[in-house]
C-alpha cells in the first residue's frame, strides 16, 4: 500500500484560458421559501457558456462545435448545458472533447439554455428574456429550459423522486428575484438524491488479490486539499487502464468525517468535460 509520501503528484498546472464567471449552485436545505423559486430539471451534461462569439467549457476551453451549430447565435452570452438526453453524459463529453467536431454526434446534442449572464434583470425577467430570445433564434438544438413553480416541499420531493425514477439526475431551483452573480449562494440551488463532488487523480494504489497487476484504488485530492483513496465503484476496465494523473473524477459520498474527508466515497465517473490538470471546479 502506498502512503501519502508515496503518492505520485500532479505536475504544475499549465496556463489556462480565462474561465467564464458562472453562477454556481448551492445545496438544498430546509427553510427555503419555494414561492421564491422556479424549478427545472438538472441536466446531466456539460456546462457550457456562449460568450457571444465562442462556446466555452466552465474551465474556459473553447469547445469545437461545427460552424452550423452556433451559426446565427446572438452576440449576448448564454449559460446552459450541452445535453444528449438522460443517461448519456459520456456521449456528450466524448463529443465535446474532440478537436475535430463529429458532425453526426453534435446533431444529437442540444444546448439547454437556462440563463442570460449579462442581462441586468432578476431571474424572473431573464427567464422571459431567454425564452423570447430562443423563440426568435429558432434553432431546434438550442432549447429554452422549462421552468415552473411548486407549492410545497412535499411536491418538490415527489417530483425529484419521479425525475430520478425516469432517469433524471435531479432538480435545480432558481430564485426569481436574484440577479446573475458569479458565486455560490441560495440564488441557485441543486437538489439530488445523493451528494457528489469532484476530485483530481494524483496517484494510484496497487491492487491486491484478484486485482494484482491492476489499480486497487485511485488516490485523489479535492479542491479543498483533502486526500483519500477511491476504490469502490471502479470497473475492471478502469483498474486495468486508470484515468491519467490530473484527471478530474466525480464520486458519491455520505457526508464528511471530522477531518473533512468524504465518508463511504464511491467512484461515479471520469469528468471528461474538465481539462486534464486544469483548475479545480468552482
Amino acid at each position: 500500500m502506498l502512503g501519502l509520501a508515496g503518492w505520485l503528484m500532479v505536475p504544475a498546472l499549465p496556463t489556462q484560458a480565462a474561465a467564464p464567471a458562472l453562477m454556481l449552485a448551492g445545496a438544498y436545505h430546509p427553510g427555503l421559501d419555494l414561492a421564491d423559486y422556479w424549478i427545472s430539471e438538472k441536466y446531466d451534461g456539460v456546462r457550457a457558456y456562449w460568450d457571444g462569439q465562442r462556446l466555452l467549457s466552465r474551465g474556459g476551453e473553447v469547445l469545437q462545435a461545427p460552424d452550423w451549430y452556433t451559426a446565427g447565435w446572438p452576440d449576448q452570452p448564454m449559460d446552459g448545458e450541452l445535453w444528449a438526453g438522460r443517461g448519456r453524459f459520456e456521449e456528450v463529453t466524448s463529443t465535446v472533447r474532440r478537436q475535430v467536431p463529429d458532425e453526426g454526434a453534435w446533431r444529437r446534442i442540444r444546448f439547454m439554455v437556462f440563463d442570460l449572464p449579462r442581462h441586468p434583470g432578476r431571474f424572473d425577467e431573464r427567464l422571459t428574456a431567454y425564452q423570447d430570445l430562443l423563440r426568435h433564434l429558432n434553432r431546434p438544438w438550442v432549447v429554452a429550459v422549462p421552468q415552473d413553480k411548486l407549492r410545497s416541499h412535499a411536491e418538490l420531493h415527489a417530483r425529484l423522486k419521479a425525475m430520478v425514477k425516469a432517469g433524471g439526475e435531479g432538480l435545480m431551483l432558481h430564485r426569481g428575484d436574484a440577479p446573475y452573480r458569479a458565486l455560490r449562494s441560495d440564488d441557485l440551488i441543486k437538489l439530488k438524491t445523493h451528494e457528489d463532488a469532484e476530485a483530481q487523480v494524483i496517484g494510484f494504489e496497487p491492487g491486491k488479490g484478484k486485482y494484482v497487476g491492476m489499480v486497487g484504488a485511485l488516490l485523489v485530492q479535492t479542491p479543498q486539499g483533502q486526500r483519500f483513496k477511491l476504490g469502490s465503484g471502479l470497473s475492471d476496465a478502469l483498474r486495468r487502464h486508470p484515468p491519467p494523473l490530473g484527471t478530474w473524477v466525480t464520486y458519491r459520498y455520505r457526508g464528511l468525517n471530522d477531518s473533512g474527508v468524504p465518508r463511504f466515497a464511491t467512484f461515479l465517473r471520469v469528468r471528461g468535460d474538465m481539462a486534464l490538470n486544469g483548475p479545480p471546479p468552482r
